[in-house]
């Protein structure tokens, strides 16, 4: 595979699906060989948004094209509860997978992706992209480190007009999310405080307000983890204006700040003071870091079906605190 053409199929022609396109073509050595999607508009768009040499074949359905065109790998860009059956069906068909978030919308499905992919030594990685954005990459690092002592508490929050915005979406329909708004773009908050902790959530107490929908629109969300940090999680689903995200870490010697994308770092005496870009690792787009991985030009995945497990616990035991009413332990068996 480090020599010869990647060969990438898209199952999803959708906005986000062309965003991929454009980055992927953007990779020396791969080719797009296949578009998938039940919408002909889509499937023009694509094609039109990215740009294309030559012809590429399309198809109504996942199936056709991995058996058609027999890609290397497929990006998958759908509503977040075909991603089961496209993820397993790209993996029998010895395809390697980058998925958008969330992997999977239940415990269950996130367990037999793990075992399907240890079944067929095909990489996985997920499109939670902040693993590879150098302001999280860098909380990470000082986080298990240890250099400001251990995590004591977190808050995290965002907002958008997601309400609003996807009326009448599938995002808003229960079938096609498999959630609402805590699912969707929150989702990249509980996998990026998962990912820089790397404690375990051991409770959970979540409060909802559906909003006269089929899906959770605003969340308010406390969570305890086995090393005794503490965390408070807002998704504000029904905003006005552009997306906006917080994020804040306090731990014994320090905390550090993310703002659009900005770290900052405050110590004892010293005042909040901006980390410099040359003090900061390295960023990296998702879809090269893709190409890359499935090439062997990295050694490890970077977003893994763990990563999604983890996501997917966390959020199951949200939605039965909320239905509850009470606090509830997360089951990480």
């Amino acid at each position: 595979m480090m020599d010869k053409t990647v060969r990438l199929g898209f199952i999803g022609c959708g906005g986000n699906s062309r965003g991929h396109g454009r980055s992927i073509l953007g990779v020396e050595g791969t080719e797009i060989v296949g578009l998938t999607d039940v919408s002909q508009d889509a499937l023009d768009a694509f094609k039109e948004v990215v740009g294309f040499e030559n012809d590429v074949p399309t198809f109504s359905h996942h199936r056709e094209m991995l058996s058609a065109v027999q890609p290397d790998a497929v990006v998958i860009s759908t509503p977040h509860t075909l991603h089961f059956e496209q993820i397993m069906d790209s993996l029998d068909a010895d395809c390697h997978v980058h998925t958008e978030k969330p992997m999977v919308c239940t415990v269950d499905h996130a367990k037999q992706v793990i075992d399907k992919v240890e079944e067929t030594e095909k990489h996985l990685m997920i499109g939670y992209q902040r693993h590879l954005q150098s302001a999280y990459v860098y909380c990470r690092n000082v986080v298990q480190s240890e250099e400001l002592g251990k995590a004591n508490f977190v808050t995290a929050h965002q907002c958008q007009n997601w309400y609003r915005n996807q009326q009448g979406k599938w995002r808003q329909s229960l079938s096609l999310s498999g959630g609402g708004q805590l699912n969707d773009s929150g989702s990249h908050l509980i996998d990026i405080l998962l990912w820089i902790l790397e404690a375990s959530p051991s409770e959970v107490y979540a409060m909802m307000d559906y909003k006269n929908c089929e899906v959770d629109i605003l969340t308010a969300m406390s969570i305890k983890f086995d090393t005794g940090a503490l965390c408070n999680i807002s998704v504000v689903g029904h905003a006005v204006g552009s997306m906006h995200e917080d994020f804040t870490i306090w731990l014994e010697n320090g905390t550090l700040f993310v703002r659009e994308g900005k770290v900052y770092r405050e110590e004892q005496g010293t005042g909040r003071i901006e980390v410099e870009q040359e003090n900061l690792p390295q960023s990296e787009n998702k879809d090269q870091a893709f190409v890359r991985l499935i090439r062997g030009q990295r050694t490890e995945n970077p977003i893994d079906a763990r990563n999604g497990l983890r996501v997917i616990q966390l959020t199951e035991a949200a939605w039965e605190s909320a239905e509850r009413n009470r606090p509830v332990k997360v089951d990480l068996g």
